[in-house]
């Protein structure tokens, strides 16, 4: 008896690819290429940043538009930052 399982895992192990083009440009040649050798692929947005640190971020920008923060001269600086 052939176990048509494991034959099909042996010859057809699936990969995922990572592929990261630098512009536009490569994104559409490479997807042109994928679709010519009718390889299937799908589109994934990822994040590049970690929301919680966007989010922080955003925060920060909007308590600068309201004022709340504190300025210091570069040569009060050290002390500031207890230096001296």
């Amino acid at each position: 008896m052939i176990d048509f399982n494991y034959y099909n895992m042996y010859f057809c192990n699936m990969q995922t690819l990572i592929v990261q083009p630098k512009d536009r440009k490569e994104l559409a040649a490479v997807k042109a290429a994928l679709k010519a050798l009718g390889v299937s692929f799908k589109k994934e947005e990822v994040e590049p940043y970690d929301p919680e640190f966007v989010a922080k971020i955003e925060r920060s920008r909007q308590e600068v538009k309201e004022g709340k923060f504190s300025s210091v001269k570069e040569e009060d600086l050290q002390t500031f930052l207890g230096l001296k």
